[in-house]
């Protein structure tokens, strides 16, 4: 079985493919830390955008870093 695991926190967005349970084929994160440095920190609204923004390109990153493709997929 292949798992693609997406995750949202407050000021990151990631992504990663995991067989069997317990063997992760890729982990990506991108973190917004830069983006909310100059307000002291994180903004809801903004942090929102930018996962929109983030999360087809760090889902791709992920699928490509752990070779597999769509139909690999079992959830």
């Amino acid at each position: 079985m292949i798992v693609l695991g997406i995750e949202t926190s407050c000021d990151e967005t990631a992504a990663a493919v995991v067989a069997s349970g317990c063997e992760v084929r890729s982990s990506v994160v991108s973190s917004q830390v830069d983006l909310h440095a100059r307000f002291g920190g994180v903004v809801p609204e903004i942090a929102s955008r930018a996962h929109l923004d983030l999360i087809v390109p760090v889902v791709a990153e992920s699928m490509v870093a752990a070779g597999a493709e769509r139909p690999d997929l079992d959830g």
